[in-house]
Order: C-alpha cells, then structure tokens, then sequence
C-alpha cells in the first residue's frame, strides 16, 4: 500500500490538502517562504474558520515537509508526470502527519475496492458466470442484489480493521524493501513461493476456525448463505469474516522480507481470485484439478460447508474457453492448493456428480413432464 500512497499523493493528494487545509492558514509567512513562489494567505471564511482548529503538526514541520517535497525528484514515469501535483505544496498535514494517512488510506482502500468489485465481479457474471445457475431451487429470490447490499455493508468494517496493518507497512514497520540487490535474486524467487505456502496454511485454519459453532453462526455464516453463489458474492460476508482471512496476507510482511511489488500484486490477486472463484463453476475431470484447489473445489464448499477450504485464483479469459488451461493458468498464478485440505483431512474431490447443475436438469425435466401431462 505504500507504493499506492505515494503515486496517488503525488498524482492527486498533495493538491487536494494543499487546497483543503494550506498551511498559510496556520502560519502565512512560514508558507510564502517555502519556495520562491509565494502562497498566498486564505480569504478569511467559514472553511478557514473551522479548519484552523483541526490538530496538526508543527507548523516548521509541515513546512519543512512542504520544501522536501519541492525539492523532490518525482520516481514517476513521464507519462504520468503530466498529472502530478505542482512541486508547491503547502498543507498543514503533510505526507507522514497520521492523520492524513490514515484518512488517506481509508479513501483509496474504499475507492479501490469498490471499483474492483464492481468491474471485475460484473465481467465475471456476465462472461463466465453460467445464469442458468440462477434456476437451481437453492439460488435465493433477488440473490445478486442481496449480494451486492451485503458486500457495500463490510466494505467499511474491513477497511477500518486493515487500516492498523496499512499504516505499519506505509510509516515503515513491516520487511517489504524496494530494491532486489538488498536480499539478492534468488531470495527474491523462492520468497514468492514462500508467500504462498505461509498464506495458504494460514488461511486454510483460519477459514476451518471460522467453522466452529461457536464462531460459523455469528461470523461465517453470511458467506454461507450464498449456496450456489455468484461473483457477486465473492465480498459479501461479515467484515471481521474478510478481514481474519486476509491477516496472512499482512502477517508475513512484518515477519519476512518481501519486494514490495511482488506483495501487491499478490494482494490484488487475492481479490481477483475471491472473486473469480465463485462463479459456480464445476469444470471437472483436469489432472491438476488433484493440485489445484480452484472453482470446482470452491462450489462444494459452499455446497457441503465443511470440506475443501483451501482457494484459488485464476485469470478469466482462459477459464471462458479452455478448462484444462483453466487449472494450468491457476497452478502458476494461483494462491492456494489442494494440500493443505489433503492434510487437514477435509479435501472432497470434484466430480460431474456433485455438479449443482444435475439438480436443475431434474427440475427441468419435471417441469417438462408436468407440461406435457
């Protein structure tokens, strides 16, 4: 998330603080002499009324911050050069004042997932998804709106509850470094599968622990109530739910050294997974299907509840038309396998008669019969 913030701070945020809360306000002189174009003092209003009696830093630190950033030589590239924000910036919260990152976190993490869920689990539903699910007996009235009603309800709670870990990982507390050399190449191969094989046993006992009694009713259970899901589903459950499943994903940086473009393009992944795996899709009869625990092994699990908790991620385009790529795309960019099942004792093969669709077949052909009699 740290790179995230400081291309859209550069991109956006340091113009819209500067614009919302100029340190002018606090101390015009410290502000006109940052650098040699000057910043005007505020017309006096109501917004600069309110606004001079939020906290903030030192105004010598702000504008101490407000002159490194003048200084500063932009790592972005030149295409996108032409949308940063001027190089006078003159905010009384500056880039590492906590409470802006804070605020700022929250906004990108609730804009990205938002579009996220509703671009790609839109995609999903309309290019992969198969709607005659949608006439399977358990496939609930107005599912799809009470799926999307229930993600928007724990988007804020997830978001609030990661926050602690996004800040830790922005103000430098967590092992993720930037430059390959420092661990050298060949750590910087193995630590991926290394990511995979700590978040994938984790995970595993984390989703297993939320199916204990005590924990499945008040917790797990919203997810469960999807029992042939769509993608749309893919978010929707209790916040605390999300948010257990995705401590790995923060744990392991603060404990092991990770290049911090390999973490997030793997947590972007997660969300693309956790989307695309719950397209009730039962594509059997695969030899990886034995290593990669994918969609199928997904759709039984919202069938069963207590088998197959491991998942998988793989990209759309392959699984539309070939189901054999499907699974080799997965075992390449995949997140988790059938192992950690296999282990836990609680792996259930996919096979074509566990398909959810032979259940609609049945109610087609009674509805045929009753029409012909």
């Amino acid at each position: 998330m740290d790179i995230v913030l400081d291309i859209v701070d550069e991109l956006i945020l340091d113009r819209v603080y500067a614009a919302a809360l100029p340190l002018s306000v606090f101390l015009p002189k410290v502000a006109a002499n940052i650098t040699a174009s000057a910043v005007p003092q505020p017309t006096p209003s109501l917004w600069t009324s309110v606004i001079s009696t939020l906290p903030h830093p030192p105004v010598t630190q702000a504008a101490d911050a407000a002159g490194r950033i003048a200084a500063h030589t932009s790592g972005l590239p030149p295409w996108l050069l032409r949308f940063a924000s001027p190089a006078v910036t003159a905010s009384a919260w500056p880039r590492d004042y906590i409470p802006r990152q804070l605020l700022s976190l929250s906004l990108i993490t609730l804009i990205g997932i938002h579009v996220l869920y509703f671009v790609f689990a839109a995609m999903s539903y309309y290019l992969i998804f198969d709607h005659n699910m949608m006439k399977h007996p358990r496939f609930l009235k107005n599912q799809v709106r009470l799926e999307i009603e229930c993600a928007l309800r724990a988007f804020p709670g997830m978001t609030l509850l990661t926050l602690p870990w996004f800040l830790g990982e922005v103000r430098g507390y967590s092992r993720l470094y930037e430059d390959p050399a420092e661990y050298g190449y060949t750590y910087l191969v193995l630590s991926i599968p290394f990511f995979f094989v700590f978040t994938d046993y984790l995970v595993y006992w984390i989703h297993r622990l939320l199916h204990h009694p005590l924990l499945y009713k008040r917790l797990h259970k919203p997810h469960h109530k999807w029992l042939i899901p769509t993608p749309f589903a893919s978010h929707a459950f209790h916040p605390v739910d999300g948010y257990a499943q995705s401590l790995p994903y923060h744990i392991f940086i603060f404990l092991f050294p990770l290049h911090r473009w390999v973490y997030l393009g793997s947590f972007v992944a997660v969300n693309f997974w956790s989307i695309f795996i719950h397209d009730s899709d039962m594509i059997t009869g695969n030899t990886l299907i034995n290593i990669i625990n994918g969609p199928a092994h997904h759709t039984l699990h919202h069938l069963y509840f207590t088998c197959n908790y491991g998942q998988v991620c793989c990209p759309t385009a392959f699984r539309t038309f070939f189901s054999t790529w499907q699974l080799i795309v997965a075992a390449s960019f995949g997140q988790y396998f059938t192992w950690a099942d296999r282990w836990g004792g609680s792996y259930k093969h996919p096979s074509a008669e566990f398909d959810p669709m032979n259940d609609i077949k049945i109610v087609d052909a009674a509805l045929a019969k009753h029409k012909s009699d």
